[in-house]
């Protein structure tokens, strides 16, 4: 059991590689998370509690049609995600154990994982690419490897879920131009609004 101070909670980065851009004719490929314990007050990264990756095939025609184009990017060979199915079970531990979540560029991974674990859209999640103002202090984008580069964090981006999400938390811990640290800025800044699959935002509109 883990026993936190009052100031401390679990956060949780995710990241996933996709078959492309749309969340409801592509699919996961590769999913990673990373518990962590973190201080609510500085945006301190205490300690890992977990860490995972999971691999699966997709489903569907269109997800399949289209992995050849979406391999460019990621580069993970269709040989190692088949016959894969992810541990639903596992992953949701992560879910269930984490106070938010935190992703760069949040709302295409939350949009992706909604749609296979619903029960996301109740947690609180941060975007590490909006929740800085990255372009006010000096860097040219908010892409992950921009500001990794930028930080002397890496020269290079596999995007591979779990190296993205370890050069993540990497990035989280440095300091900010305004002197305090990069999570504490994202903390700030608030959680997003929930996510609105397409047919509720038409509905709604």
């Amino acid at each position: 059991m883990i026993i936190l101070h009052s100031l401390e909670k679990l956060g949780l980065l995710v990241d996933v590689e996709t078959t492309g851009l749309g969340p409801t004719k592509d699919e996961v490929i590769e999913l990673a998370l990373k518990l962590f314990s973190y201080r609510t007050d500085s945006g301190e990264i205490i300690d890992i509690i977990e860490e995972d990756s999971f691999l699966r095939e997709p489903l569907s025609r269109s997800a399949r049609n289209n992995y050849d184009t979406a391999y460019r990017v990621h580069g993970i060979p269709y040989e190692l995600v088949k016959g894969k199915t992810f541990l639903d079970g596992k992953i949701k531990t992560y879910f269930h154990r984490a106070d938010s979540v935190f992703a760069h560029n949040a709302s295409f991974d939350r949009s992706f994982l909604y749609h296979m674990y619903p029960e996301v859209n109740d947690l609180k999640w941060y975007c590490t690419m909006r929740g800085v103002p990255w372009k006010n202090y000096g860097f040219s984008n908010g892409k992950l490897l921009t500001l990794l580069q930028a930080h002397d964090i890496t020269e290079y981006q596999t995007h591979r879920a779990l190296d993205d999400i370890t050069y993540l938390m990497d990035l989280l811990k440095k300091t900010s131009p305004k002197g305090n640290l990069y999570l504490q800025e994202v903390l700030e800044k608030g959680p997003m609004k929930k996510y609105q699959p397409a047919a509720t935002r038409t509905k709604l509109g």
